[in-house]
């Protein structure tokens, strides 16, 4: 593809007759830089892109883009752009210009995975080739690709919407993360619908305040929502009527949900919900027709995350008496307070709570299950926010009746240091460092009428200590911890 078709009208190509060369490639590191690539160099927290430059040359690049013109020259052609994040984007959306023609968005602090996973089962449900993409990774109707990131870089996350499409997928739910939308990685998309979840503290570590936080996830709303399209909005929540604004602001179709939402309208209202064993019954208003829909999922949280879910797929399209029947057949996402095993007849749940907010939702949702006690397995991630820590010890000191405070992924920080923070605020609490160790030695006490929460880490294989990531499992580690007790 030429060069100057790769480019929006605020970029400048130096020197402009460079606008013909062909360009077989894009990157963003230049370790990874072909013959014949376009480099973006980019700024991060840590490094500065122009840094690069030399190397991406030597390894072939046959341009150049940042957003200053270097001081000595260059010696490739050179694009200069405002915002290279979003000119990267863009780029890349268009040297991978094949899309699912329905994709919905969905953001918040919570539920983000599990409203995408729910879209894409209903859209499945419904006969429909779809896919979602985030935390878990990729997973279509002809394979799953775990992944790392919660939204990928614009030239991975293009690549696969071009893929997907070539595959035969034609919609795709994803998740936007405050990151992702703040770096402009999802520029280039076209999003017929975005959902909003909820708003809580977490990312301080990378958002000055909650302001910049929610500004983050309003530009989904602002910006990349196609004209005419929908928003779906849980409506229970502080934040919700500034949301709710923005979106019709730009005369979005606005799908509020909730106990709070516009049952005689296009919203979904949640009239009545009943705990029935480890699953929910719910009376659900839309269009002021009433649905009784019997929901195989734990907690009150994913009662949120179902509607949201209900509303994309209402808002894009599908018909409502199809969708809320669907809502039934739902499973939840893999690590989000999901059942893997008992013992004595304690059930044991793992789930990716690795926040205040969800953590709390997590124990609450566990708790009427819990005659006997309600015991938590957690730590907390090493290089992030770490005001969150005291909060999350106590949470789970409020909330739990035995709590162990373990090492998460604690990254370039000491484990140690890490676990103090939390048990500062978890009065009480036992402190087992090894993780695997730790949930051995939680099931090893479980009585009947107990239940098991093992929170912060969820699907994730790995964990990450220093510069490595070693194999590591929740999911695993609750396999062997049973298989030690029939041992």
């Amino acid at each position: 593809m030429k060069l100057s078709d790769l480019l929006g009208v605020d970029a400048t190509i130096n020197p402009p007759k460079a606008g013909v060369i062909e360009v077989s490639g894009l990157a963003v590191d230049s370790r990874a830089v072909k013959p014949g690539d376009l480099f973006f160099a980019l700024d991060g927290t840590r490094t500065d892109g122009s840094k690069f430059i030399d190397a991406a040359i030597a390894a072939g690049a046959a341009a150049i883009a940042g957003q200053h013109f270097p001081d000595g020259g260059s010696r490739v052609p050179f694009v200069t752009a405002p915002n290279p994040r979003r000119a990267l984007a863009l780029a890349a959306a268009k040297f991978f210009p094949q899309q699912p023609s329905t994709i919905a968005a969905v953001t918040g602090t919570s539920g983000k995975t599990s409203v995408a996973a729910f879209t894409r089962q209903i859209w499945r449900h419904l006969g429909l080739e779809a896919a979602s993409i985030g935390t878990i990774g990729l997973v279509s109707p002809k394979r799953t690709v775990y992944g790392s990131l919660t939204t990928p870089e614009p030239i991975e996350l293009h690549r696969q919407l071009d893929e997907l499409t070539r595959e035969g997928v034609t919609h795709l739910a994803f998740e936007a993360s405050s990151h992702g939308l703040d770096q402009y990685r999802l520029d280039g998309v076209r999003v017929n619908a975005g959902a909003f979840t909820n708003l809580t503290r977490d990312h301080m570590d990378y958002h000055p305040d909650v302001a910049h936080y929610l500004a983050a996830k309003l530009r989904l709303f602002r910006d990349l929502v196609a004209d005419g399209g929908a928003a779906v909005i849980s409506a229970d929540h502080d934040c919700s009527p500034e949301v709710i604004e923005v979106v019709r602001q730009r005369k979005l179709l606005t799908i509020t949900v909730g106990h709070k939402g516009d049952g005689a309208g296009e919203g979904i209202a949640v009239a009545a919900t009943a705990v029935d064993g480890f699953t929910q019954r719910l009376e659900l208003v839309h269009r002021g027709r009433r649905y009784s829909i019997h929901l195989r999922l734990v907690g009150e949280f994913q009662i949120e995350n179902a509607v949201v879910a209900a509303g994309l797929a209402i808002g894009t399209g599908s018909a409502p008496d199809e969708v809320f029947a669907a809502l039934e057949k739902l499973e939840g996402a893999k690590g989000r307070l999901e059942r893997v095993g008992e013992h004595h007849g304690a059930p044991i749940f793992v789930d990716y709570a690795h926040k205040p907010d969800a953590l709390a939702k997590a124990l609450q949702a566990l708790r009427p299950y819990a005659p006997g006690k309600l015991i938590v397995v957690f730590g907390a991630g090493g290089d992030r926010d770490a005001g969150k820590r005291p909060l999350m010890g106590a949470i789970a000191a409020e909330n739990a009746d035995e709590v162990i405070i373990t090492d998460d992924n604690p990254r370039s920080e000491n484990p140690q240091a890490i676990r103090a923070a939390i048990l500062a605020a978890a009065h009480g609490a036992k402190e087992i460092g090894d993780r695997a160790e730790a949930i051995g030695n939680a099931i090893a006490g479980l009585a009947k009428g107990d239940v098991l929460l093992i929170a912060g880490k969820g699907h994730e294989t790995g964990q990450i200590i220093g510069d490595r990531v070693l194999p590591f499992s929740d999911h695993d580690a609750v396999a062997a911890a049973l298989a030690e007790t029939v041992a």
